[in-house]
């Protein structure tokens, strides 16, 4: 049932927007609102030349704050009739997103909704606690109705495959001067007041190795920011693919709103997921894993799940001026 006027509802869903996970927290997008519509842009100076040189990510990014505009405007009591790349003359135009029909809001909408703020991206080791099969089977549910596919990697060996392209990407990338300066470039000194970027709280100085490894970002490189860490989180958890059957723009965004839903329905039940883009970020890596593993599905995110107790809280965001045009 509506609550709020349509003005209302729209400033509320663009504010979500800013809460979405972006790679090293770019915050790549702006908003626009006309009328009863929201248009969602792609900021792309804020694209990352290096590790990012097509856009993929950008646009993944993007499409984690599009489910996260649209999850809220049903909260408030409408649903979002979508565009997707709705005018092929502005590519930086991703979305446009107008009020439907007055609905009343589920039980599971309500459960996303109140995880926006909350959800945070772990950068380290899992508790040795498992994820519940049923839970992993509902996230996939959940990436399934984004036009999106989560495989859990089961396969002791194919984990270690996919671990170890980590590694060998990492590897390259840390030869590669442009990936660490811009991984350094997104990382905040401690007491920083910038607002985008991943902060010296949310990574841990010296990251425990996990079995197989899966490497982190070195935001530490050359400086002794990060935490300490939690030494008893050191499990790999449960190792997921997030992959689509196309590989262009539409599909890039659709695989940013299946990640956003899955990352809001395993943050409703204590599950937080790390991030592992290296082997992605390396066409020669990312089609041997499409051919390879995935059926000829393409990688769109590698990730961990599981249990941590290392409470995240300041994560940064741009101000809604910032954003909003």
């Amino acid at each position: 049932m509506r609550t709020r006027s349509p003005k209302q509802a729209l400033e509320a869903a663009v504010d979500a927007g800013r809460w979405a996970p972006s790679v090293h927290n770019t915050q790549p997008w702006t908003f626009a609102v006309s009328g009863e519509e929201i248009a969602l842009r792609a900021d792309t100076a804020r694209r990352l030349t290096a590790e990012d040189a097509s856009g993929r990510e950008l646009l993944i990014s993007c499409g984690a704050a599009l489910f996260t505009i649209r999850t809220v405007l049903r909260c408030e009591g409408y649903e979002p009739v979508v565009r997707i790349l709705p005018d092929p003359d502005r590519p930086a135009l991703l979305a446009t997103i107008a009020l439907g029909e007055e609905i009343e809001a589920d039980e599971s909408t309500r459960m996303l909704c109140g995880e926006i703020e909350r959800r945070r991206t772990h950068r380290a080791g899992f508790a040795a606690m498992p994820v519940p099969d049923r839970l992993i089977d509902a996230l996939a549910r959940s990436a399934t109705e984004e036009g999106a596919r989560l495989t859990p990697v089961r396969d002791p060996e194919a984990i270690r495959v996919i671990a170890g392209l980590t590694q060998a990407a990492q590897g390259v990338q840390r030869r590669d001067r442009r990936f660490d300066l811009e991984v350094i470039a997104w990382a905040r000194p401690p007491g920083s007041n910038r607002a985008d970027g991943v902060p010296a709280t949310a990574y841990p100085r010296e990251p425990a190795r996990t079995e197989p490894d899966f490497p982190q970002r070195h935001y530490a490189w050359r400086h002794g920011w990060g935490t300490e860490g939690a030494p008893a989180e050191t499990e790999t958890g449960v190792v997921a693919v997030l992959t689509t059957r196309g590989d262009g723009r539409a599909d890039w965004i659709a695989a940013g709103q299946a990640l956003q839903h899955v990352l809001l329905h395993a943050s409703a039940y204590g599950v937080s997921a790390a991030f592992h883009t290296q082997a992605l970020e390396m066409d020669p890596l990312r089609d041997f894993l499409r051919r390879e593993l995935l059926s000829g599905e393409h990688p769109q995110m590698i990730m961990r799940l599981g249990v941590t107790f290392d409470d995240v809280r300041d994560m940064p965001r741009r101000p809604l001026s910032d954003v909003l045009t």
